[in-house]
């Protein structure tokens, strides 16, 4: 009889993909820094308790913006993202679910029109939890001494452009967890 024994925590599956090294059981590219062009897109801003944020995120304002694009007969014009306005894991998150356009909109007052400003952006891809991708982002800047766009803010840490966007099509990839997302954090001028 042969029995499965749990793996160890430490224990990490098979590496296929040479671009990415684990990172506390996360797959986590090499982080990059390019130049940006401005992109515009159409975005639902909303504040939100950290806690329970993801649920708001996918279930309710994802569906409730590519119900208006597609009523409008707009084409998203790249991947779909997660702006962070403003970061306060203790309290509201400031976030705005964005997707690129060729032309922004007018909108209808709960879906409007958003720039991610051009510019130097710090980024990496990784593959299953965004807090240890964006630890690993962030620290990488902070080792290298990258200033990132940023600002203290009453509601917590306020950001110029950051964000995550999801690489992967979740029609092809139902699971989230094995979605690669790309972190990306405005460089300050």
């Amino acid at each position: 009889m042969t029995t499965v024994g749990k793996p160890k925590i430490d224990e990490q599956p098979e590496q296929h993909d040479h671009r990415f090294t684990w990172v506390k059981r996360t797959l986590v590219s090499k982080p990059k820094i390019d130049e940006r062009p401005e992109e515009q897109y159409m975005g639902i801003r909303t504040q939100t308790p950290f806690k329970g944020m993801f649920t708001v995120i996918d279930k309710h304002l994802f569906k409730e913006l590519r119900a208006w694009m597609k009523q409008e007969g707009i084409e998203p014009a790249g991947p779909p993202f997660l702006r962070y306005h403003v970061i306060n894991m203790e309290g509201e998150m400031d976030i705005e679910v964005g997707m690129p356009v060729a032309k922004a909109l007018p909108g209808n007052g709960r879906v409007c029109p958003g720039v991610l400003p051009g510019g130097r952006y710090a980024s990496l891809i990784y593959i299953n939890n965004g807090y240890t991708g964006n630890g690993a982002l962030t620290r990488w800047g902070i080792e290298n001494g990258l200033a990132f766009d940023q600002w203290d803010d009453p509601k917590g840490n306020a950001f110029r452009a950051r964000y995550e966007r999801y690489l992967t099509d979740p029609k092809i990839q139902p699971l989230k967890t094995k979605w690669e997302v790309e972190v990306a954090i405005k460089l300050a001028d």
